[in-house]
Order: C-alpha cells, then sequence, then structure tokens
C-alpha cells in the first residue's frame, strides 16, 4: 500500500512527544499558561545562569531562541532583582561565565543536576497545561514564552513551544552525548591501564621466580 500523511492524531502524539522529549532535556517540570497575561511559563528548577549562558553560546548568535526569555530569581542571580534574559538578543556571555557570583566551582554544568532529576516529580504533560496557581512559580528558574495563550491557537501551541525549545534542548542533548562518549573512553583507558598493571605483577612474580631458581 502507498503510506500516505499521517494521521492527524498521530502526528499531534509524535510531537507531544517530541516536546517532552525537549521539556526533559530542559529540565521542565511543570508548564503552565498565565490566564491573565496569557503568558506560558514552563518551569525549570535546576536551570543556573550560566547554564544558559552555556547552551546559547552553541546556538547561531550566541543568541536564545527568539520568544523564548529566561527569568531567574534574584537569589540565583546573585543580583537584587530578578534577572530576565530576553530571547533572541545576544548574551553577554563572559558577564555571566566570569562573574564570580554566577560561577560554582564544584558543580560541572549539567542542565539537570542529579538531586534535580531525583526531586523533579513526573513532568507534567504539556499537553494538559495546567493552573499555575498551585505552584510558587516566582521563587522558580523558568522559561516564559509571552502571550502564547493568546496568540497562538490552541492546536497550533506545542508547534509553536518546539519551535523555540528544540535548539536549546539539541545542544543540551549533543553535550549529554559528548560526555557519555567521555565517560565511555575514560572506562576502557581506566581498564586497559589496570590490566597492564596486572600483567606487569605477573611478569615481576615470574621474574621473581626465575631468579629465585637461578640462584639455586
Amino acid at each position: 500500500g502507498t503510506n500516505g500523511p499521517l494521521p492527524a492524531e498521530l502526528q499531534n502524539n509524535l510531537k507531544a512527544l517530541h516536546l517532552h522529549t525537549c521539556l526533559r532535556q530542559l529540565g521542565i517540570d511543570v508548564v503552565g499558561l498565565d490566564e491573565s497575561t496569557g503568558d506560558c511559563i514552563l518551569r525549570s528548577p535546576g536551570l543556573r545562569p550560566r547554564h544558559w549562558a552555556m547552551i546559547c553560546s552553541q546556538l547561531p548568535r550566541g543568541a536564545p531562541p527568539k520568544g523564548l526569555d529566561v527569568l531567574f530569581p534574584a537569589r540565583f542571580s546573585f543580583t537584587k532583582d530578578d534577572t530576565e534574559i530576553t530571547g533572541g538578543k545576544k548574551i553577554d556571555l563572559e558577564e555571566l561565565l566570569i562573574n564570580p557570583n554566577y560561577s560554582d566551582e564544584e558543580e560541572e554544568w549539567d542542565a539537570l543536576d542529579e538531586e534535580e532529576v531525583e526531586a523533579m516529580k513526573e513532568i507534567s504533560s504539556a499537553v494538559n497545561i495546567k493552573s499555575l496557581s498551585e505552584i510558587e512559580i516566582s521563587n522558580y528558574p523558568r522559561f516564559v514564552v509571552k502571550k502564547l495563550g493568546k496568540s497562538v491557537k490552541e492546536g497550533s501551541r506545542v508547534d509553536a513551544l518546539l519551535k523555540v525549545l528544540l535548539p536549546p534542548s539539541k545542544v543540551v542533548f549533543e553535550k549529554q552525548q559528548r560526555d557519555k562518549e567521555k565517560a565511555k573512553v575514560a572506562a576502557e583507558l581506566r581498564e586497559k591501564r589496570e590490566l597492564i598493571a596486572k600483567q606487569k605483577k605477573e611478569q615481576e612474580k615470574l621474574g621473581a621466580r626465575r631468579m629465585g631458581y637461578t640462584s639455586y
């Protein structure tokens, strides 16, 4: 039979799944619409300014996707007020990466710190966007897609979110793949070293035994 276009429902399910993956990559655990403004708020508890700076440095023009803003509460940006990084504008990476306030020596940058993963409840499905009034959203780092609820028809919202979330989530995914590869190479090297050390020991034992024999 001929392969026709995918049935709309299946296509939507695939898109939702795709979006789900993007959300997970970016550590987003709650998605909601602010009823008064129509803004779509995506909470990402583990996101830090330096993570976002590093992600954006890998994007075209070193700028976050247009239409995707990020808000960091003051306690995460070490400023008096919340910090907003506007989508589409080039980020001052130096400021974010060199400013001692933003850096945390021990912490390897990873979009999801391990404890955050543990702490993260099941990611609320982006399709069943729920009310934000249940969460103190202002206490958390969060992505904002302005006016999504007012300017984008319900059926196209997943597309609109995918458009802005795909590029950064791809950067995170590629970073994770590289890290996995590095870890694999490191493990193989370790095994090789252990093997060589073991062989050396065996040789020394043999040598010692031979020496022992020859002295008789």
